[in-house]
């Protein structure tokens, strides 16, 4: 064989090898053979910060859906301010409002106790949350693994990626969309709404003024408005105040969210959307979902792998962070 096919045999090698790698895909046995107790690692941190803070295992669930909705799930949410970093965290959406961002920091120290520089941010959050669902009365699921975390963050892109709490389910699900999640995973994944809580000024415009029609929302009950109207008295003074996402078993993971639904009992306005909009294709799953919990657990599980896998770093893209808050 002549030098310059051994030459372009040679290349075709190399660009073959960076094309595997780059293109490397997430697995459920990714640490298997690198670091075979992370699991066990990162439910021993969660199931402690759970006995200080009730509402821990929603915060890392919601960390993880903001994170892969904004540039996919590669731990770009967890960066602070630095040279050339405008972090996310200081984006309308999460400013203020995200949070569990401690208990990132100690899983990752635990980890990098027991296996240094293996475990990735992006890849911390996806764990965290299905242990946070499972010590909440959930069905597991199988994880896929193998993130690497970015070297950057997108505080521009925030607004327009994240659903907010003010969107009709037309721009809500166009987002869903825009990440190659269809109706069902927008369905299953607001039922993590199931446990947490949320600001009254998320919901509040729901109970005075709706669409600036002087009524409350026609869509929300009329004895739970006045519940929340005492939470949350108008003129603005309780916005920071906190309200129950799921009012009749808030702490634990349930399908009791949807037949609040069905009951005109969504807290928020892009939950009782789901529901009460008229020949919406999400009224049917939401039914599904409050006749069935086995089949929303099922749903919901696949509907996070499917979110898990919104453009995710691998191979040789991206870093694994040694601190979750900066860049190495």
């Amino acid at each position: 064989m002549s030098s310059s096919l051994v030459e372009m045999a040679i290349l075709f090698a190399s660009l073959l090898i960076m094309f595997l790698s780059s293109n490397a895909q997430l697995s459920t046995t990714f640490y298997d053979s690198t670091c075979s107790n992370v699991s066990s690692v990162v439910r021993g941190v969660v199931e402690r910060a759970a006995q200080n803070d009730v509402r821990i295992g929603a915060k890392l669930i919601r960390l993880h859906f903001h994170d892969c909705f904004v540039d996919g799930c590669d731990g770009s949410i967890l960066l602070d301010n630095a040279d050339g970093i405008e972090s996310e965290k200081d984006a309308g959406p999460n400013a203020g409002s995200v949070d569990g961002f401690s208990v990132v920091d100690e899983i990752k120290t635990a980890l990098e106790n027991v296996c240094p520089g293996v475990v990735s941010c992006a890849d911390i959050l996806a764990i965290s949350s299905q242990i946070s669902v499972s010590l909440a009365g959930g069905r597991t699921w199988q994880v896929q693994l193998g993130r690497r975390d970015s070297r950057t963050a997108n505080r521009a892109g925030v607004i327009d990626a994240l659903p907010n709490a003010l969107e009709t389910l037309q721009q809500i699900t166009q987002k869903f969309n825009n990440v190659g999640l269809d109706s069902t995973d927008l369905v299953a994944l607001s039922g993590a709404h199931t446990f947490g809580r949320a600001r009254c000024a998320t919901f509040s415009h729901r109970l005075y003024d709706f669409n600036s029609s002087g009524n409350p929302d026609p869509s929300l009950d009329t004895t739970y408005l006045e519940t929340l109207r005492q939470t949350c008295p108008q003129g603005g003074s309780n916005d920071n105040t906190l309200t129950n996402l799921d009012r009749s078993s808030p702490d634990g993971f349930d399908n009791d969210y949807f037949t609040n639904l069905q009951n005109n009992q969504g807290l928020l306005q892009t939950d009782q959307e789901l529901f009460s909009t008229s020949g919406a294709d999400t009224v049917g799953i939401v039914n599904r979902f409050a006749n069935s919990q086995s089949d929303f657990f099922d749903s919901f599980g696949q509907s996070m792998i499917n979110m898990g896998n919104i453009r995710p770093l691998t191979g040789n893209n991206g870093e694994i962070r040694l601190d979750c808050k900066r860049v190495n």
